[in-house]
């Protein structure tokens, strides 16, 4: 699937495919492969599941070397607000993504251009499909060069994204009631618990997280509730 308008987006993560149908099938989304099976490219939900763990990887390694002093619990927040479907959303967007995605007619009238889990999924597609077509070097310099800025100003300011304040707010917007949160596992000896926890409003569970603190859990089970809700 040939599209020359795909040059003006290699322009723009400063890459050069040498197999251009990696880069097509990172931003074709499963409701366009459906319509289209004449097609002979994919969707990106395999492209996408490679991508999640290389950028894990060199977002990992990048704040080793940023946070030469920090545990590993800070270290595991920052990488989750840093991965987080509203930040992959943001470099997706300032990237202009949504001009490039294949997307089916439904997806199309619904917004899908611009819509944060299409546009967080398809990054993460196009990071595996530098890494399938250029290797790790190719991947980690398009990372570095478009997340280390927001990285080093998070570090600076000490912003570190709140993911219950955000909640609780969708929570009171959507619901009209705040989310409530239970511990409902809890495991390891005491110097190195791991807690579970699990959120509920309006009936339903949310999410469900971990972490080595109960606050840590809390967060990650909130960062779970709000991606379930932006997905529906």
């Amino acid at each position: 699937m040939a599209d020359e308008r795909l040059k003006g987006l290699e322009d723009r993560l400063g890459y050069r495919f040498k197999e251009a149908a990696y880069l097509s099938q990172a931003l074709t989304h499963k409701s366009y492969a459906n319509e289209n099976r004449s097609v002979a490219i994919g969707h990106n939900e395999r492209l996408e599941f490679l991508g999640d763990t290389v950028l894990d990887f060199i977002v990992s390694d990048m704040l080793m070397a940023l946070c030469p002093e920090s545990q590993e619990g800070d270290l595991s927040k920052l990488r989750s607000v840093i991965v987080s479907e509203p930040s992959l959303a943001s470099v997706a967007r300032s990237l202009e993504f949504g001009d490039f995605l294949y997307l089916g007619k439904g997806e199309e009238h619904t917004g899908g251009r611009d819509k944060n889990s299409l546009l967080a999924n398809a990054l993460e597609a196009v990071i595996a499909a530098m890494y399938l077509d250029g290797g790790l070097d190719a991947s980690y310099r398009f990372v570095r060069e478009n997340f280390e800025p927001d990285i080093k100003s998070m570090l600076t300011n000490g912003l570190v994204y709140d993911f219950k304040t955000d909640l609780q707010e969708k929570c009171q917007s959507r619901f009209g009631t705040l989310p409530r949160y239970r511990v409902v596992n809890e495991s390891g000896p005491d110097h190195q618990k791991v807690f579970e926890v699990e959120i509920e409003a309006d009936g339903k569970t949310l999410g469900r997280g971990s972490g080595s603190s109960k606050k840590e859990a809390e967060q990650m089970a909130a960062r779970e509730a709000l991606e379930m809700l932006r997905g529906e």
